[in-house]
């Protein structure tokens, strides 16, 4: 499946964005105020967002948790549907643009958009192209017992389980060591 540029960072916008919220009642939410917004915001290098605002911040928590059940949709059709109901509210308008040093690309929210219209249309878009090439089931949550965050696997053989091999996949397979041998002397 070719992943031009920007729909890569559309869709590392949108995994770290499901991955904001918080797990559970205990964890704090990583977009908690308007400076966490912002700083997503500039971490992303999202363009054409202006002043953000409370508003924003509500509407982008919106979005967040309408995202999030595309990751845990059950089959193509009812992700279709999500992304479908997302990118018509956003009001897209397909545009070609080359602005800051990047050769030309599509943007699919319309100027001046809001930055929650601005995620909804170009995120929406970028996980509909894994609907569309029958590839939905490459969008996962973490398969660690206590970790259920949000990733795209884009191993060649769709085999990937974990958000992070380095952590969850590690300590898992740590543990499973561990068992093994504990098992092996008792």
């Amino acid at each position: 499946m070719l992943i031009t540029h920007d729909t890569r960072c559309a869709l590392d916008t949108v995994v770290d964005l499901v991955n904001t919220a918080p797990e559970d009642d205990s964890a704090p939410d990583g977009l908690a105020d308007l400076a966490a917004l912002t700083d997503f915001v500039r971490r992303h290098d999202m363009s054409d967002v202006g002043v953000l605002s409370e508003f924003d911040l509500s509407a982008v928590r919106r979005i967040r948790g309408r995202f999030a059940g595309i990751f845990s949709a059950p089959d193509s059709r009812t992700a279709a549907g999500m992304i479908n109901e997302l990118v018509a509210a956003a009001g897209t308008t397909p545009r070609l643009t080359d602005h800051d040093g990047y050769d030309w690309h599509v943007h699919y929210f319309a100027p001046g958009a809001s930055v929650a219209d601005h995620l909804a249309a170009d995120c929406g878009m970028a996980l509909a192209f894994f609907v569309v090439a029958g590839e939905q089931e490459r969008l996962r949550r973490c398969e660690a017992p206590d970790c259920r965050r949000a990733f795209v696997d884009l191993s060649r053989n769709r085999s990937r389980r974990y958000c992070d091999s380095r952590t969850c996949g590690n300590r898992l397979h740590v543990a499973a060591y561990r068992a093994r041998r504990k098992e092996a002397a008792g």
